[in-house]
């Protein structure tokens, strides 16, 4: 009989050294503290200094400005992994606004100075940011975005409102997308631009209520609003009018965040079922004996390794170089689908007790309905990759 070939680990020595660090830091300052954060729907600012004093934070910012320069995405795979393990989805995602949405633009089109100014203070938690795209009117579709700057001399002139930002309240300063052409029809390729907008250095910028979450609480999201905010010239990220190009460009990121977290949840959350039902028993017998339970899981067990598989593979893509959004686009939506069916299975395999928050699978059933939204829709990734199908014909 010809043996499958055996595939090579996913992690080496210096991942799983990485682990234990990860781990013992949400051993620590995470588990014990996450129902009152989750409770209170906002982690505490101790937290994100913490984090940046075990050198948790801006893994990829380089030596040069204190960073560790860790570009390989595993090191981020094996810190939400731990994370997700603990159940605090939440802190995960918060980290990864920073980490996977708003530090790739400051590295990849931050001036020198730039640079120099933030990225040692995202490092150690002094800087905590916020991705402001989303407006109510706009959320995948970043064309139809209304905020408005008009630029003044070395100023610019930002007005506007934001929803759904994460680490909108906690958050010192937001990735804000604004209309930089002066037109009111919707925005074509050069009629948007990014900008750094800090909280505490612009009257003006205010933010609103918090928004009441099903999941996720624990990382707080909010709207935000900006009336005649002045935003010095030397915030503005990248080219004016490059807005849209820079976030198609740095997007797969993004979106293999989300795949991984996925990845991560549908892993966890089988984990503790099997544990479940092998201590959980009905009518004499372990839920595990009984042969549909076997059959639900061991249908679950392929799925999470199928996909665990696929968002390696497009690990490694990102860490050649080879992600593009149409790659990324294709894993976020496969995790973020997975995690949801297999996080709804498992929690009818719970019975009653899948419905009670104390127990994880109820978390992370709440958790995994964000992954098919946040980052994309699951609709607008198919239409993504639909698209570049149809062009290939």
């Amino acid at each position: 009989m010809t043996e499958i070939p055996a595939v090579l680990p996913f992690y080496e020595e210096e991942h799983e050294e990485f682990r234990g660090l990860a781990r013992e830091f949400v051993a620590r300052e995470v588990a014990p503290h996450y129902a009152r954060w989750d409770a209170e729907h906002l982690i505490p600012r101790s937290l994100w200094t913490a984090a940046g004093g075990a050198g948790l934070l801006g893994l990829a910012v380089p030596e040069e400005h204190g960073g560790m320069g860790l570009t390989d995405y595993r090191f981020r795979a094996v810190l939400d992994e731990e994370l997700v393990g603990q159940g605090a989805l939440g802190v995960a995602l918060a980290l990864h606004l920073n980490d996977d949405w708003v530090l790739p633009h400051l590295l990849a089109h931050g001036t020198g100075e730039q640079q120099r100014r933030w990225l040692p203070r995202i490092l150690t938690g002094e800087l905590v940011t916020s991705v402001a795209w989303t407006e109510p009117g706009a959320g995948s579709d970043l064309r139809g975005v209304r905020t408005r700057a008009v630029r003044d001399g070395e100023e610019w002139v930002l007005n506007g409102q934001k929803t759904f930002i994460g680490n909108g309240i906690s958050g010192d300063a937001a990735l804000v997308l604004a209309r930089t052409d002066g037109r009111t029809d919707r925005a074509g390729e050069d009629g948007l631009s990014l900008f750094l907008v800090h909280r505490t250095d612009s009257p003006g910028y205010e933010v609103g209520k918090q928004l009441d979450k099903m999941g996720v609480r624990a990382s707080d999201t909010a709207e935000l609003f900006f009336e005649d905010v002045r935003v010095p010239h030397a915030h503005l990220i990248g080219a004016e009018g490059g807005g849209l190009r820079q976030i198609q460009e740095l997007l797969p990121q993004g979106r293999l965040a989300v795949a991984v977290a996925a990845s991560a949840v549908a892993r966890s959350t089988l984990e503790s079922t099997l544990r479940y039902t092998r201590e959980r028993t009905a009518f004499g017998s372990r839920v595990l004996d009984f042969q549909h339970s076997r059959f639900e899981l061991a249908e679950l067990t392929v799925e999470v390794e199928v996909t665990e598989a696929y968002v390696q593979r497009a690990v490694h893509s990102f860490n050649a170089g080879t992600l593009d959004l149409i790659g990324a686009s294709k894993a976020k939506y496969w995790a973020s689908e997975r995690a949801k069916a297999v996080t709804d299975r498992c929690l009818q395999l719970h019975g009653g007790y899948g419905y009670i928050l104390d127990y994880p699978v109820a978390q992370a059933y709440l958790a995994s309905r964000l992954l098919t939204i946040f980052g994309g829709t699951s609709e607008i990734l198919r239409e993504t990759i639909g698209r570049d199908l149809a062009s290939d014909g």
